[in-house]
């Protein structure tokens, strides 16, 4: 097992992290703030790409911090699963800039010069890029809440973006909510550590099993509790579509794309390498099924778009949680290859949603009408992603749907098979609720919108330009390279699948060597 791209890994959080500080120095000068912005996050891909390939190929690349062993000091791991989080994150992210970047200001501030995002934006936005990476890579509980930390800071920043009161009064629920999750990590973390003498994950992996399994079911119960918050898996949900809605289009894609993520990659990576044998399974598929039906009730009963996704948002959280509960490797796999999808999809579907207010000056479908007329590029961006969440074949949605239904069967319990007819008919109703909003919306010709009472009075709508077309249309490409590179992008996730069941890749990596270059 190769270590000689370990070097690498703390790159992609200094990176970031040195881009904030020189566009916070930039402030007012927004070439430069783009530049750096636009350079951070290309070179955080290109390492994430090496870094994706050297652990498929190589193995877990891992940095001890300033060189101390793994009991001793941080330690920062990249294995196939963290590095595709960190690739398809990064990716999307970049994509997002680029979007902020062709809008201008307008939907950040009122009072702006209307020709780039308030000058805080880019830094924060970093800020953000560098919490997520850290979570991915880190390799003990602490760092972990570091990072969760730090995208919560930078998330309150953005979700406040032009000190509307809606923003506001959204971020501060948003923060609360946050705030009361990270208590409870934090306290696990202390409890964690004064029951085993280590917060390591790899250490943990091996003396959770020599404390009484009731000490080991509380952990696990309480890291559960704070991750399902963050996740938004039902019933601790409810936060979520009351938050994203009233942000700025690119802050709620970046936020619809990647922090629920956040919750679910811990979930995968404590589930898998700490309680291998979770007493809670029966509880983790309730729960898939409840945040399925419940998100897309939620969704069925919505008006407004935003809202609507954002519900849908919760209601595939319920997939990805399906295929951690159930634990195995084809179950582990379909959820990981999901995860790349749902990143991808979501993010998209949010950009696209600015381009339908910029078009049409609402985000409500009652008061829209006839857009597929008005501007068949916005129509075509939002039916091919809709469509690929909906889980319509042969979409990267239908595949991972697929798989999941797949280990759902094999599985032979009867809460498995009620989850599967649970993700069957969660489809479909993801599918009338986009197929309702694209008749309102793109397809009919609303009467509101005709006389004069909507916002598309006259028929004047808000020229889109390449800036916004651009990363929007990338994105719309990328899912549908999903479908393309579907067959080797599943080789992938089910490898890593089967080192998060084995254990032993991420084990040997951390504590096969106690030494490592140093920081």
């Amino acid at each position: 097992m190769s270590n000689e791209y370990a070097w690498m890994v703390p790159l992609l959080v200094l990176l970031p992290l040195i881009g904030a500080g020189l566009t916070l120095a930039a402030a007012g000068r927004t070439a430069v703030q783009r530049v750096v912005s636009v350079t951070a996050l290309s070179g955080m891909t290109v390492l994430a790409g090496v870094l994706l390939w050297a652990s498929d190929t190589q193995g877990p690349q891992v940095m001890f911090v300033g060189g101390w062993a793994a009991h001793e000091g941080i330690v920062l791991i990249v294995d196939r699963l963290a590095a595709l989080m960190v690739i398809v994150s990064t990716v999307v992210t970049l994509a997002v800039l680029a979007y902020s970047i062709g809008q201008g200001a307008s939907s950040f501030d009122e009072e702006s010069d209307g020709h780039s995002p308030l000058p805080v934006f880019h830094p924060t936005l970093l800020v953000l890029a560098a919490g997520v990476t850290t979570t991915f890579i880190s390799g003990d509980l602490f760092h972990l809440y570091v990072g969760f930390e730090m995208l919560l800071a930078a998330s309150f920043v953005l979700l406040t973006l032009g000190g509307t009161a809606e923003r506001v009064r959204a971020g501060t629920t948003y923060v609360l909510v946050s705030l009361l999750s990270s208590l409870i990590f934090l306290a696990a973390i202390g409890l964690t550590y004064g029951a085993t003498g280590t917060i390591n994950l790899a250490l943990l992996s091996e003396r959770l099993g020599e404390i009484s399994p009731g000490t080991s079911a509380l952990l696990q119960l309480m890291l559960l509790v704070a991750f399902a918050v963050k996740a938004a898996v039902f019933p601790m949900s409810g936060w979520l579509p009351d938050s994203y809605p009233t942000a700025p289009a690119p802050v709620t894609a970046v936020f619809a794309g990647l922090l629920t993520k956040v919750g679910i990659y811990a979930m995968i990576r404590t589930q898998t390498l700490l309680f291998p044998d979770s007493p809670f399974t029966d509880l983790l598929l309730v729960a898939a099924l409840l945040t399925m039906i419940v998100g897309i009730l939620g969704a069925l009963a919505q008006d407004d778009i935003k809202r609507m996704l954002s519900f849908t948002l919760v209601s595939h959280i319920g997939f990805l949680l399906f295929g951690i509960a159930l634990g195995s490797t084809h179950g582990l796999a379909a959820a990981i290859f999901y995860v790349v999808h749902h990143i991808t999809v979501q993010t998209t579907l949010f950009l696209v949603l600015g381009l339908v207010e910029r078009v049409g000056g609402s985000a409500d479908s009652t008061r829209l009408g006839d857009l597929a007329r008005i501007s068949p590029v916005v129509g075509i961006l939002f039916f091919i992603p809709a469509m690929n969440l909906a889980g319509i074949p042969p979409f990267s949605g239908f595949l991972g749907k697929v798989g999941l239904v797949q280990a759902g069967v094999a599985e032979e319990t009867w809460l498995a098979m009620l989850l599967v007819v649970g993700s069957v008919l969660t489809s479909l109703l993801t599918l009338y609720a986009v197929a309702k909003v694209w008749g309102r919306a793109f397809w009919s010709e609303n009467a509101k919108g005709i006389t004069g009472q909507g916002p598309m009075r006259g028929g004047h709508h808000e020229a889109l330009g390449l800036g916004v077309l651009a990363p929007t249309m990338g994105l719309v490409i990328v899912g549908l390279a999903l479908t393309v590179v579907a067959g080797p992008l599943f080789d992938i996730t089910t490898r890593a699948a089967v080192d998060l069941v084995l254990r032993e890749p991420y084990l040997n990596a951390v504590l096969g060597v106690r030494t490592g270059a140093g920081l």
